[in-house]
């Protein structure tokens, strides 16, 4: 079956199965391997993108589903060769040990911050509820996604 989707702004036409999952369209048809494969399962959210700005587990949508549509993944969340200010929260906050949930932590918060660029500490604890961290007590997370959302309060306060 033939579909269109655009992936980090590039858009792409590709021949898959019908039963192939977004998640192996990401990863195997278009070498993207940001987005990680952890349970199969939709529990741990380590396959999350943003499907059209909304946080999806790729491992549960086929990749027909996104046909005609936008996909986001981690690799395109830098802007201009520069660190996103989450990615920055991460690296700086100590949000990440072994960073294998950090591609999903950070595709949820986006859209987090992107539909509320203030959120309070229990907003961002309910957002990332559907990401499993194996390594963290989530405080370092929670405190790299507040950094972030400082960060970009800061830059459009610069910019009006």
């Amino acid at each position: 079956m033939n579909i269109s989707v655009t992936v980090n702004g590039q858009a792409h036409t590709l021949d898959v199965e019908p039963r192939l999952l977004l998640v192996h369209l990401i990863r195997e048809n278009l070498n993207l391997t940001g987005t990680h494969i952890g349970c199969d399962t939709s529990n741990c959210g380590a396959c999350t993108v943003l499907l059209d700005g909304k946080p999806v587990k790729s491992c549960t949508v086929f990749a027909v589903q996104a046909n005609g549509r936008t996909v986001q993944t981690i690799e395109g969340v830098a802007e201009n060769g520069n660190l996103h200010p989450l990615q920055e929260g991460f690296w700086e906050r100590h949000g990440l040990q072994c960073g294998y949930c950090t591609p999903g932590m950070i595709m949820t918060a986006k859209a987090l911050l992107e539909k509320n660029p203030n959120p309070t500490e229990d907003e961002i604890r309910w957002a990332i509820s559907g990401n499993l961290c194996r390594c963290t007590g989530y405080v370092k997370i929670v405190e790299a996604i507040q950094y972030a959302a400082e960060k970009l309060q800061a830059r459009e306060k610069v910019e009006a």
